[in-house]
């Protein structure tokens, strides 16, 4: 089973987000295997999907308001070429499973950025 790391954020409210995103995920057939809050500005979903669906979930994380990094761009595009160039339904069926980090930026705050070393550019 192959694997992605891809990081996220968003400066769109939690609130709102999470339902979305869980919403998107159900709809777009991606099983749910956890969410975990790893700080108060960071969440992490782990969810598995079929390569066959792989378009269905980038359309669904993008179009849910998480901005993804340039490395998660790219996984997500490298998995999308490799569907089109398969043609078995056995290779269509194989398993990914996806960690996606999403950092919350709205609660960002100069303090928050000045202890974690971040220089403002």
């Amino acid at each position: 089973m192959q694997s992605l790391d891809i990081q996220s954020f968003s400066y769109a409210d939690r609130d709102a987000l999470l339902p979305r995103l869980n919403t998107a995920f159900a709809e777009c057939g991606a099983w749910m295997l956890g969410r975990r809050t790893l700080s108060p500005t960071a969440i992490e979903f782990r969810i598995e999907i079929q390569l066959r669906s792989i378009v269905d979930v980038y359309a669904a994380i993008v179009s849910s308001g998480l901005e993804l990094t340039r490395s998660g761009h790219l996984a997500l595009t490298d998995l999308w070429s490799c569907r089109r160039n398969l043609a078995s339904a056995a290779e269509l069926g194989q398993v990914i499973s996806i960690r996606l980090e999403v950092s919350f930026l709205d609660h960002m705050t100069l303090q928050s950025l000045l202890m974690t070393g971040c220089t403002l550019a």
